[in-house]
């Protein structure tokens, strides 16, 4: 079992809400979108930025049917997360960037245990 930081009690986060907390000496967002949970490093790998007040929005998914046919663009169903500070993207389960996948930031799982909200800090 991996070790556990306490972040709030369940209702302090509804949907749409975001807390910081700190997890091993870095600061960490935890966010409920939509009914689901997810916590990510609130440090943008570009140039610090504060990823975690940034905007949430659905992913963008491009489809390409082959050569000479126009790329298909839809929002997906994965909500990602923008740094505020110059746009960068990153998805908000796996906290990799939207466009480069050399760049991340750290993700952790999140649990409610007894109607408390735990970041797990061991994956």
């Amino acid at each position: 079992m991996s070790d556990r930081v306490e972040v709030c009690p369940a209702s302090a986060l509804p949907p749409g809400e975001r807390k910081l907390t700190e997890v091993g000496g870095r600061e960490v967002g935890v966010f409920n979108v939509d009914g689901t949970l997810y916590a990510i490093e609130n440090t943008c790998p570009h140039y610090g930025g504060p990823v975690c007040e940034g905007q949430i929005t659905p992913t963008i998914v491009a489809d390409w049917p082959g050569s000479g046919e126009r790329i298909r663009e839809r929002l997906g169903e994965e909500p990602a997360i923008a740094c505020p500070w110059h746009g960068w993207e990153f998805d908000m389960a796996s906290g990799v960037h939207l466009g480069d996948d050399r760049y991340a930031v750290g993700s952790y799982d999140v649990v409610v245990e007894d109607d408390v909200v735990y970041v797990e800090t061991g994956r």
